[in-house]
């Protein structure tokens, strides 16, 4: 499993963060970073993630 992020489109609002701080963090200089390998206990919150990103910048890949 693999987290995808479209920098292009990402804007950093944070929702992903919201959804699962355990994986995703944003700077104080709004860069998004993954800080978790994406586990099978995540998937969930990952999944969730994805999903609730405003500009379909995630994506998971298995």
């Amino acid at each position: 499993m693999k987290i995808v992020v479209d920098f292009d489109l990402c804007e950093a609002n944070g929702m992903c963060e919201a959804v699962a701080p355990d994986v995703f963090e944003i700077d104080e200089d709004d860069n998004l970073h993954i800080i978790a390998e994406p586990t099978a206990e995540l998937r969930d919150s990952i999944e969730q993630a994805v999903q609730s990103c405003p500009k379909a910048a995630l994506s998971l890949e298995d």
